[in-house]
């Protein structure tokens, strides 16, 4: 098997899933009964709270655990809206869905919604972000990195430049960023993740919200993990996660500097196969790579791909359904690219030879899909 889609969700790291596991045998409490159990349940999340944080650089009292991105988005975004005098949000045509349908959902309650232009090379225009700010401004959220190009915000950058405007907060989803780069929240307001991107197991994420802002949870109930989130807290999947986070910036910068190697690679040997095109640019995470292929429909050439067990994406895979990417569409403006894109997503458990291996099959594939007319 070619597993190539590494971006739509990991492998879980066995230790990470030996945590889950003991935390689940041998720690039965709930962290919020007050007897033994449910203490040594508490002291052991305090622990896994605090790892998280460690490594974030930010303070205990500031990290969420969710269900995931999605929530830790939907958190960030209503919250802040429910909380707000103003209505006014600014984000850009890259989100991912969760963003760009809980927006949706706000502007049909009365707020308004502005997407910031992106430049050429798929950077934020940020003379377009300033000028979008008016005094009914409350939130901007704009992703670290692009899911389906892989394009990398300066998100330091425009959150300096925010800081000029007390009452507008930063909200940056940085879940294809948490594990592939340095992060630096410094100046990010509400920053989300989720754990089965970076080895951890599904059905878990993190909301890191700074303590100087407020939110309307989305859940209510009491006080759990933190009145943000109510519920019994998810024990084994927290301490789960803060394994996962540990290991996974163990070396980073090697683990980074061979996922670049294999984007070389990649990238050298699909510039060798004719009609297809790299969308993907240097502005771009090296763990993705997307591409076109004009007149061949990309679930037909992923299910083709699929009969030698290579597993790629036509998109994110929350958002498999729609025909366009408009992402594509937002960098190159051409719907051709953006009806027929393809991801590929890389880790540092991909193996040379298994991009040489996806290379001869794509060029086998794509013969085959042309003489036969897709």
């Amino acid at each position: 098997m070619v597993y190539l889609d590494y971006s739509a969700t990991t492998p879980v790291n066995k230790e990470v899933l030996e945590s889950f596991n003991k935390t689940c045998l041998d720690y039965p409490g709930n962290p919020n009964s007050l007897h033994k159990l449910g203490l040594e349940a508490k002291k052991l999340m305090d622990a896994a709270t605090s790892k998280v944080a460690k490594i974030l650089n930010v303070k205990e009292n500031e990290v969420i655990f969710t269900s995931g991105a999605s929530e830790s988005n939907n958190l960030a975004i209503k919250g802040i809206a429910g909380i707000s005098s103003g209505k006014t949000i600014i984000t850009t045509k890259l989100e991912h869905s969760s963003i760009l349908s809980t927006v949706n959902y706000l502007k049909q309650n009365g707020y308004t919604i502005k997407y910031v232009k992106i430049k050429e090379d798929g950077q934020v225009d940020l003379e377009d972000l300033e000028k979008l700010i008016d005094k009914d401004t409350i939130l901007v959220s704009i992703a670290e990195v692009n899911s389906e190009i892989g394009i990398i915000q300066n998100v330091n950058e425009i959150g300096k430049m925010l800081k000029k405007y007390e009452r507008v907060l930063f909200h940056v989803d940085g879940t294809q960023a948490i594990g592939k780069k340095q992060i630096n929240l410094e100046n990010i307001d509400l920053y989300s993740f989720s754990a089965h991107k970076i080895y951890g197991l599904k059905g878990v994420g993190v909301l890191v919200k700074k303590e100087n802002i407020s939110l309307i949870p989305l859940i209510h109930g009491g006080k759990s993990q933190t009145v943000y989130r109510s519920g019994t807290p998810a024990l084994p999947l927290i301490v789960s996660t803060s394994k996962a986070l540990s290991l996974m910036y163990e070396d980073l910068d090697k683990k980074i500097d061979y996922v670049k190697k294999l984007n070389t690679m990649l990238k050298e040997g699909l510039k060798k196969i004719a009609n297809v095109t790299i969308n993907s640019n240097d502005k771009c995470l090296p763990h993705i790579v997307n591409i076109s292929i004009k007149n061949i429909k990309p679930e037909t050439l992923l299910h083709s791909l699929e009969e030698d067990e290579i597993y790629i994406s036509t998109k994110t895979a929350c958002s498999s359904n729609e025909s366009v990417s408009l992402a594509v569409y937002t960098l190159t403006k051409d719907t051709e690219l953006s009806s027929t894109s393809i991801r590929i997503s890389l880790s540092h458990l991909t193996k040379e030879e298994e991009i040489t291996y996806f290379l001869e099959k794509l060029q086998e594939k794509i013969n085959k899909l042309q003489s036969i007319g897709n």
